[in-house]
């Protein structure tokens, strides 16, 4: 090749590098144009999944009309078992929602619990429901189930509209004699009973109302969102010990996530207070410890739990124990013992991926409860609660209910009476002291 054509070619080939370049450049360009006005991928919606709208605590029945205290748990006329009526139990959802499931449970019966037919509607109070939203409930395609000593059962699925703060009732029927076993004292909750098979009545007959709530625990709603599950666990002061009408710090908790503008996605409130409940000893219910996995962990979708125990573990300590029967030593309370049986709760919640709050414990001068060493007790607990690093958050009900002339009684304006138990303001003052931020992470 003559030296012409060399350069022509070299010329050639040097171009074709440079244009080459150039529309490399020219497509990249191009392509990231492209990609910056396509729209981002569309966010698959959450899988729909169960969670936890209403749940309560329940307590062996057993237990309570043993108690001479408790004058709720009294029989009622007729005994204490149930024999071809029908149960009609009325509760507020914590979560709005098109599809439901009840769980029924037989957790303290010592017998099978034969359940012939149950239904659920939009309760109206008095013990009636409103006739266009019943809707018959199944287990497994059957009409009715039968639950083993020890065990619990949930209904399928049906389709029933409910909105937060709305009220739901549960009926079953039950045809053969179901003595009295699982049982809940939440005051909020209501219950009635009606001869024969009423579980499709909206306004049933001569419907009596009961002292107790029982059998039914708990109420699922199906939801496609994120929603927040906050259980809240505790004894009298958590559950809303006192006098009729004093209100509960979850329920209001739940009221005011609800009108909370910040509320990034639905916030559940489950109430699992028991009163007389104790962290290390079986008291009115079984043990904080013992109980912890099943009625705080183990309900559906919870994210959060707000722990307040230790007040009656603190007060017991000052009582001997029963005539005859003193308190074993191991049954004795300690502080030591108090932040170790915390410290467990919180290392199980944390184990299954769920967020902890731990509160503070009351004062409670002024009550059986108060004595020097049980007020230096509850100082001591309480200020390991404050120094921990390992939870989401600490609320303080201690110094939100304390009087500010005397730090280890209640304020006047939050007593009920009893000098123990919050009244309805001091419930308030608790719901406001939980930080909303720390439940919505």
């Amino acid at each position: 090749m003559n030296p012409v054509s060399l350069r022509l070619s070299a010329l050639r080939r040097a171009f074709l590098r440079h244009w080459m370049a150039a529309v490399g450049v020219l497509l990249f360009a191009v392509a990231v144009a492209v990609q910056a006005v396509q729209p981002a991928p569309a966010k698959q919606p959450a899988e729909a999944h169960w969670v936890g709208a209403w749940a309560v605590a329940p307590v062996d029945f057993r237990e309570l009309s043993a108690n001479p205290l408790l004058q709720a748990a009294a029989p009622r006329p007729g005994g204490d078992a149930f024999r071809g009526e029908t149960l009609r139990q009325q509760f507020e959802s914590a979560l709005s929602g098109e599809r439901v499931r009840v769980r029924f449970s037989n957790r303290f019966g010592k017998t099978p619990l034969r359940i012939a037919a149950a239904s659920v509607a939009h309760g109206t109070g008095g013990g009636a429901v409103s006739p266009a939203s019943l809707r018959m409930l199944r287990f497994g395609g059957r009409s009715g189930t039968v639950i083993a000593p020890g065990a619990e059962a949930w209904s399928d699925g049906v389709a029933l509209k409910v909105a937060a703060g709305q009220a739901v009732a549960v009926s079953l029927f039950l045809e053969h004699p179901a003595p009295f076993a699982t049982v809940h004292l939440q005051a909020s909750d209501a219950s009635w009973v009606a001869g024969g098979n009423a579980v499709a009545a909206a306004r049933p007959h001569e419907v009596k109302p009961l002292p107790l709530n029982h059998i039914v625990t708990g109420l699922d709603v199906m939801s496609a969102q994120p929603v927040r599950v906050v259980v809240a666990f505790g004894d009298s002061i958590t559950a809303g010990g006192g006098e009729a009408g004093d209100g509960a710090y979850p329920d209001m908790l739940a009221t005011r996530l609800r009108g909370s503008p910040a509320a990034a996605a639905p916030v559940s409130v489950l109430n699992m207070g028991i009163g007389g409940n104790r962290l290390l000893v079986d008291g009115v219910g079984p043990n904080g410890l013992s109980r912890f996995a099943r009625d705080a962990l183990g309900q559906n979708g919870v994210t959060h739990v707000i722990v307040l125990l230790g007040t009656n573990d603190i007060g017991r300590s000052v009582f001997p124990g029963a005539p005859g029967r003193p308190t074993p030593p191991h049954e004795v309370a300690t502080a030591e013992r108090i932040t170790d049986g915390l410290a467990q709760l919180i290392k199980q919640a944390r184990a299954k991926g769920v967020k902890v709050l731990i509160g503070t414990v009351p004062p409670f001068r002024n009550t059986p409860y108060w004595t020097e060493p049980t007020e230096a007790m509850r100082a001591e607990v309480n200020r390991w609660i404050r120094s921990r690093q390992d939870v989401d958050g600490v609320v303080d009900f201690d110094a939100v209910l304390r009087d500010p002339n005397d730090p280890m009684a209640l304020n006047p304006a939050y007593d009920n009476g009893d000098h123990l138990h919050p009244n309805r303001a001091g419930h308030a003052a608790m719901a406001a002291a939980v930080d909303l931020r720390e439940l919505q992470e």
